[in-house]
């Protein structure tokens, strides 16, 4: 499956407008759009914003073998938050979480 049509499966699975999509993933509809008409592949910055959108890595969204599992947006903010941490105190939640 080429990436524009794994976007507009993704897309579609979560009931997605491309409006909704470019909301999400914070870039322009007339860009998403563009890109989706002319088949064009983004480029991979474009491509981690969607991936965000859809709550996946790129290795989720390359990965044809596995079931893709969406994060809600509770989980993505608990992801995101976490990333942000020092080093030190990601491991102090981890083991707090534990």
């Amino acid at each position: 499956m080429n990436v524009i049509d794994k976007i507009n499966q993704l897309r579609i699975t979560k009931g997605w407008t491309i409006y909704t999509l470019a909301l999400e993933a914070g870039i322009t509809q007339s860009t998403l759009a563009s890109m989706l008409a002319r088949n064009t592949p983004p480029k991979i910055d474009t491509l981690e914003c969607i991936c965000d959108a859809f709550g996946i890595t790129l290795a989720q969204f390359f990965n044809e073998e596995e079931h893709v599992e969406y994060l809600d947006e509770l989980e993505q903010e608990l992801i995101l938050s976490f990333r942000q941490l020092p080093k030190e105190k990601r491991q102090t939640l981890v083991k707090l979480l534990k």
